[in-house]
């Protein structure tokens, strides 16, 4: 499991793949469509798509003479499971704390 998480977590640490997962949202690509809207060349398309599929974040398949992504969102599963593990503590309102930090140190010193 961790190394499939370190796999999901390297993949999406770089916004070029996170742009190419938001793009697969709406359909399967060729991979010339992918590469079209970045300005970078067709092979460092090709190795960033390398890294989302080793990560099983999409998939490649060649139909005919074009190769095509898909997007492979049950990938993030894992990942959704582990940092919901981190949502069970409540967030902290900081305004909140610094009255009630406020109050407290205040009526301290008027004692």
């Amino acid at each position: 499991m961790s190394e499939t998480l370190d796999a999901t977590f390297a993949a999406l640490a770089d916004p070029t793949r996170r742009a190419i997962l938001t793009m697969l949202l709406e359909d399967d690509m060729a991979v010339t469509d992918v590469a079209d809207p970045f300005e970078m060349s067709l092979a460092a398309i090709s190795k960033h798509l390398a890294i989302l599929t080793r990560a099983g974040l999409i998939s490649q398949e060649k139909r005919g003479r074009v190769k095509w992504c898909k997007l492979e969102p049950d990938a993030l599963r894992a990942a959704s499971v582990w940092m919901q593990g981190f949502g069970q503590f409540e967030p902290v309102n900081l305004d909140a704390f610094e009255r009630f930090l406020e109050g407290e140190l205040g009526s301290d010193t008027a004692t």
